[in-house]
């Protein structure tokens, strides 16, 4: 029970120097952000995030660049985040994308993203389930909200 958060650093200390292209500075969030698990399956905070994502808010993300973790492939998406009121951030994915989606990735690409404003951790999901009338709603706001 004691030390948890220490241990925990020593986890992110012992990420960032197997995997230096997965360190906060690399990936361009402050010292807020958790780090990136592991094995997200295994990780209990993985799973709870990942549920509470799927019901995130609404978001979109420019996508920045991207890390393969594995050959699944899991990858970790670096997105320049906008919210529907104005907040800006960056956000990080991890998700597991086929070899197809994959190819299909380039830096600028919008896509749409789920966050919990409530935690604001850097951490968002795809939405993958989003209906596209809806992500265009989104984007004329955003877009409405630059001009004024």
């Amino acid at each position: 029970m004691f030390g948890w958060k220490k241990k925990l650093n020593d986890l992110n200390d012992l990420t960032a120097q197997l995997r230096p292209d997965l360190s906060r500075e690399s990936l361009g969030v402050g010292p807020g952000f958790p780090g990136v698990a592991p094995n997200p399956l295994l990780s209990g905070d993985a799973r709870k995030r990942t549920a509470e994502l799927r019901t995130g808010t609404l978001a979109l993300g420019v996508l920045v660049d991207w890390r393969e973790v594995n050959s699944n492939p899991r990858v970790i998406l670096m997105f320049d985040v906008e919210t529907a009121d104005g907040t800006s951030f960056r956000g990080i994915a991890d998700e597991d994308l086929t070899i197809t989606e994959l190819t299909r990735l380039a830096p600028g690409q919008t896509l749409p993203v789920r966050y919990r404003p409530a935690v604001m951790d850097h951490y968002v999901a795809l939405a993958r389930d989003v209906d596209p009338a809806r992500v265009q709603q989104l984007s004329d706001e955003i877009a409405r909200r630059k001009r004024t």
